[in-house]
């Protein structure tokens, strides 16, 4: 826990990236579900195994993709929007895919904060929480960067997660090495960056998401700035 910075309280969850990661990797270990090689991860099949619910598909008011039930002991539902698995396509199925993964994420690292009977109804802001629900709303882009998360520490997290999820760190490091060079003397090897746009649409069919994830992705693990791997 460390310090809020939003709503009346004074603690936050607190994770780094890689405690995220690891913790993706873990979990999906835990439910057979982490692959020996780089593929698609069976998310819909996690949220089965692990919170013993089936993912739904409901109508929604306009904006919201999805949301998170919790209950005392954990996730009591995981909602999709109906609109969103109706629109078919490529892009759109993969977008129930980083939807579900990121309403996993929400049960992964924030289930505990709904542990108890009364829980802290101002610590999310009004327009994502309800009771005992955590809403996902549409945005487009790496927020990261564009500084629109506006402190809503909770959605940074939970698409920290969906990416851990999704393109789990060790399975991008194996599925990347055609577009990695030798660099120096000890071996190091960086990103081509003259590949980088290219590894990121190999990625995106690998592990069945939009390219947009998996250049994220790639950005994390290799930072344009270097083009070497960040431990």
């Amino acid at each position: 826990m460390k310090p809020s910075r939003s709503g009346p309280y004074s603690k936050q969850p607190y994770f780094t990236p890689r405690q995220i990661d690891q913790i993706c990797c873990d979990e999906l270990r835990k439910e057979g579900l982490f692959p020996v090689s780089p593929e698609p991860i069976r998310i819909d099949r996690f949220i089965e195994k692990r919170f013993r619910v089936w993912p739904q598909y409901e109508d929604l008011p306009d904006g919201v993709l999805g949301f998170t039930r919790f209950g005392k002991n954990g996730v009591k539902a995981v909602v999709i929007s109906a609109a969103l698995d109706a629109e078919g396509g490529k892009v759109a199925e993969r977008r129930v895919r980083t939807t579900l993964a990121h309403e996993v994420g929400h049960g992964l690292l924030h289930a505990r904060l709904f542990a108890l009977n009364e829980i802290p109804l101002h610590l999310f802001d009004k327009d994502s929480h309800t009771g005992d629900q955590i809403l996902c709303r549409d945005v487009q882009g790496d927020n990261r960067k564009s500084g629109r998360y506006d402190g809503r520490w909770w959605e940074f997290q939970a698409n920290r997660a969906m990416a851990g999820l999704l393109c789990p760190r060790e399975l991008v490091q194996q599925a990347i090495k055609p577009f990695l060079l030798p660099a120096g003397l000890l071996g190091v090897e960086v990103l081509d960056e003259s590949k980088r746009d290219a590894s990121a649409r190999a990625l995106a069919d690998i592990f069945d998401v939009n390219p947009v994830v998996a250049r994220i992705r790639i950005n994390e693990i290799f930072p344009a700035e270097t083009g070497q791997m960040h431990l």
